[in-house]
């Protein structure tokens, strides 16, 4: 390795990250409800119960005598399910109280909450419990900006013991009724009057029944019937026995390895009119829809551990492919999209409509991963139905996303209802110089290019197996051809460091960034420079201890605690390791992992999004990043990498090869048991420190050269 200052990575028994929590976030699907520690949502918050992209109960409060719950803690669940156990006041004539107070809160195309007072005193207690609901038909990014808005007038009615609200803006309508069986409804407001015997308790259910465009829900766990018997618990059981059996010596990998099983069942969501394919949301609460980069990278981290998901994400994105020109939603023929909205006021999405295609990256993505599947297993002609829509995606890199034909991916949006920026990095300020100064466009990015790389190989190995070796042998030239000019184009002699695009006139945008990490994993790395890139991104003003971070500290505009120009980003942060250990730099690469698995023991086996890039030498702990997302899709298949980079596991079927490595001593003995190889079956991995072997390997597949670390 070269002679730069890396930064300490050595454990040090971290204290975990301890904010107060402030409110809790229950997630089924693309229905989530984000509250108080006590339960209640507050008006005027980004809270609320939200189903396709919109609020459907801005404020949602219980009371008992009038006088609100002391709330005592929350007990988790499922994503789905939570407790939350809080206490009355004193009754009359008692110093403490005895009233407790359970609220079991379910989630699914609506909500049921089911409500228990525990009466814990020597005499019956009559108690006037109210609940006071009401609905604002907010737009997803309304409240995530503001806290709150309107969608047009919303009407309130009641009917017997339900409240009813409705909405209507440009043609769409949107309702909710708040039914509670037993209870004396009155404008926003539910009261219950019960006598709760001694030492005894009494209950009841409020459910919450959503609509839209005229036709009310079904919501996933009616009144009556039993928990396990709801489709959200049958779906998560059925993604657990479908996922291998992971067993691994450090406790604090094993601990985030079920939490991101747990989170990325929570985070799966449907077509309704294709319920067969699973795809993953990009992360709660804010952006529980369908992300094509953010599916498609989580995909390719836990292909090895959770194929269907890389089917149904790949299968979907195929079918919402674009088709034709449209400036306002940037889509194009060939083109993946950026995201999915299905709010009640589409105007406010990006594009104005439900699809939008503002993505560079997402298409050559998208090649990738389809060539990833048949790597890992998936019969050629599984893919078969995928056919049209690779074709398409490969057409539109060398036409439509090489804007002016010199052999490089580049974005500009076609109007101000767009991204300015179309890669990962996608703030308005993340493309910049190391002085500050914003690139103008169109972009060519060092990452994307090194994306289209691996696409264009991808597309090569697809089209021999449909049996077409001669398109693929002219998709492996293109691919040679992209890594020669791209290192002629971006290699920066004088940092020994390749500059983190191009801007509209072909000058280099000479930043140092994490994004070259992104271009060892994907191949493009000129072998002869690639020491020098591992060196760097390891070093200290881009390293700082517990990730990679964004943008190095010795540029002007670094902070690290902005979004894109100073933190660290988890995913990125493990691709980074996963393109250093491709190039053989397993020291380097296990640096990395250590600092991501102390990040992850500070944040308790989940990581955030995001969180600050300050240096591990001021900060000993890391610093969360105030609006992370958490649970995140692509954060939540970190783990998942990172267990696969610690056994160097990689799978080619085409070549009938399967390798993997010894364990590293910073997780000690690992085993994986039910690795999908696809029509060829299943594989075991067990390893340690020393030795490495697999079970169940078919007997055309040969195994991995003997290797130590």
């Amino acid at each position: 390795m070269g002679s730069e200052s890396h930064a300490d990575v050595r454990p040090t028994g971290l204290p975990a990250v301890s904010l107060p929590q402030t409110q809790v976030t229950l997630v089924e699907g693309s229905t989530f409800c984000v509250s108080g520690v006590h339960g209640d949502v507050q008006p005027g918050r980004a809270e609320g119960l939200f189903v396709r992209d919109t609020r459907v109960i801005s404020h949602w409060e219980l009371r008992i005598d009038g006088e609100p719950l002391e709330a005592l803690t929350v007990i988790p669940g499922e994503p789905f399910e939570q407790r939350f156990i809080s206490r009355a006041p004193a009754r009359a004539g008692l110093v403490e109280p005895t009233l407790i107070v359970e609220r079991r809160r379910l989630v699914g195309q609506g909500m049921r909450e089911d409500i228990t007072v525990r009466n814990y005193g020597a005499e019956a207690a009559g108690i006037h419990l109210t609940l006071t609901a009401d609905a604002d038909f907010a737009d997803l990014f309304q409240v995530k900006e503001r806290g709150t808005g309107a969608v047009g007038s919303v009407t309130h009615t009641q009917a017997g013991n339900d409240l009813l609200f409705r909405a209507e803006r440009g043609g769409e309508h949107r309702g909710v009724r708040v039914t509670a069986a037993g209870a004396i409804a009155s404008p926003h407001t539910l009261t219950y009057r019960a006598v709760v015997p001694p030492h005894g308790e009494w209950s009841t259910t409020v459910n919450v029944h959503p609509s839209a465009s005229g036709r009310e829900l079904d919501i996933a766990f009616p009144a009556g019937q039993a928990v396990e018997a709801a489709q959200p618990a049958r779906r998560m059981h059925s993604w657990r026995e479908r996922t291998p059996r992971i067993e691994v010596a450090n406790t604090v990998l094993a601990s985030a390895l079920r939490t991101s099983e747990q989170d990325l069942g929570a985070l799966r969501i449907t077509d309704p009119d294709h319920p067969e394919d699973d795809v993953v949301a990009a992360g709660a609460p804010w952006f529980m829809a369908l992300f094509g980069r953010d599916s498609l990278l989580t995909s390719w981290m836990v292909l090895p551990f959770a194929p269907s998901l890389v089917l149904g994400t790949l299968t979907t994105l195929a079918r919402l492919q674009g088709g034709r020109g449209n400036p306002m939603t940037e889509e194009e023929p060939g083109k993946i999209l950026h995201e999915v909205r299905h709010g009640a006021d589409l105007s406010l999405a990006l594009g104005g409509d439900s699809v939008y295609y503002g993505s560079i990256d997402s298409t050559p993505l998208f090649l990738m991963l389809t060539g990833r599947a048949l790597r890992w297993g998936t019969p050629p002609e599984e893919l078969l139905p995928l056919q049209q829509a690779v074709r398409a995606a490969a057409q539109w890199l060398v036409r439509s996303g090489d804007r002016d034909g010199d052999g490089f991916l580049e974005y500009q949006r076609s109007s101000d209802r767009g991204l300015a920026n179309q890669g990962w990095k996608d703030s308005h300020d993340s493309i910049a110089t190391s002085a500050g100064r914003q690139a103008v466009t169109p972009i060519a990015l060092a990452e994307v290019q090194g994306y289209a790389y691996a696409a264009y190989l991808a597309v090569a190995e697809l089209e021999e197996a449909w049996g077409h070796p001669e398109q693929g042998q002219g998709w492996r030239r293109r691919a040679a051809e992209l890594k020669e000019r791209f290192h002629t184009a971006f290699w920066m002699p004088q940092h020994s460091f390749y500059a983190l695009a191009l801007d509209g006139h072909k000058n280099q945008v000479d930043a140092l960034s994490s994004n070259i990490g992104h271009c060892l994993w994907t191949g493009i790395v000129d072998e002869d420079h690639a020491g020098k890139v591992v060196d760097r991104l390891i070093s200290a003003d881009l390293f700082s201890g517990f990730g990679i971070r964004t943008r190095s500290a010795s540029s002007a505009i670094f902070n690290p605690a902005s979004y894109h120009n100073g933190s660290v980003w988890p995913h990125d942060t493990v691709l980074g390791a996963a393109g250093m250990a491709r190039y053989g730099f397993r020291e380097a690469a296990l640096t990395v992992l250590t600092a991501l698995t102390d990040a992850l023991e500070a944040f308790g086996g989940r990581l955030p999004e995001l969180f600050c890039g300050f240096s591990r030498a001021d900060m000993p702990i890391p610093v969360p990043y105030p609006t992370s997302c958490s649970p995140q899709a692509w954060a939540a298949a970190v783990p998942y990498e990172m267990l696969r980079i610690a056994l160097d596991l990689e799978v080619d079927v085409l070549a009938g090869r399967v390798d993997a490595a010894p364990a590293p001593a910073l997780f000690g003995t690992l085993s994986v048991h039910g690795i999908s190889l696809g029509a060829h079956g299943w594989l075991d991995v067990v390893a340690d420190q020393q030795n490495i072997r697999l079970e169940g390997l078919p007997e055309r597949f040969r195994g991995p050269l003997p290797a130590t670390l």
